[in-house]
């Protein structure tokens, strides 16, 4: 399980530390794509694979909607592999994307990673913070 919040700076060559205590998890590889909030989503190859399956063994009708899904999924995937340092190379468009130039903060969200900018991090956190009793709030059973 991933969880915390973790600051890092991206080197010239646009490589990324994984954290320490998360990289014996990515041993089999680490899939990154595009997040629908903006941040970079970084899985386990195992929890991908799990993942993709599940969305291929979906009932779904081959229309634009369900082709457009594929895409998101499937074009921005990228499979990468951690090198002797833990690090991994973040692909120029998944930067682009992200709006990584610099800093950047990676948080555990329970079976993946998300790479997030400083700045659209710090914007999620104050949202987040403005908006809490209200997630809760929804998540609560109905009597």
């Amino acid at each position: 399980m991933f969880s915390g919040e973790y600051e890092y700076k991206i080197d010239s060559k646009g490589r990324v530390s994984i954290p320490p205590k998360f990289r014996s998890q990515f041993a089999d590889g680490i899939v990154l794509n595009k997040g629908v909030d903006g941040c970079i989503d970084a899985y386990p190859l195992p929890a991908w694979n799990e993942a993709t399956n599940q969305f291929q063994s979906l009932p779904i009708v081959r229309n634009e909607k369900s082709r457009r899904m594929s895409r998101i999924l499937f074009s921005s995937a990228f499979n990468l592999e951690l090198d002797e340092q833990g690090r991994i190379m973040l692909p120029p468009a998944l930067r682009q994307h992200a709006a990584i130039k610099d800093t950047l903060v990676i948080t555990g969200v329970s079976n993946y990673l998300e790479i997030w900018s400083k700045e659209s991090w710090n914007k999620e956190q104050a949202l987040i913070k403005k908006e809490t009793w209200q997630i809760f709030e929804s998540a609560e059973p109905h009597k």
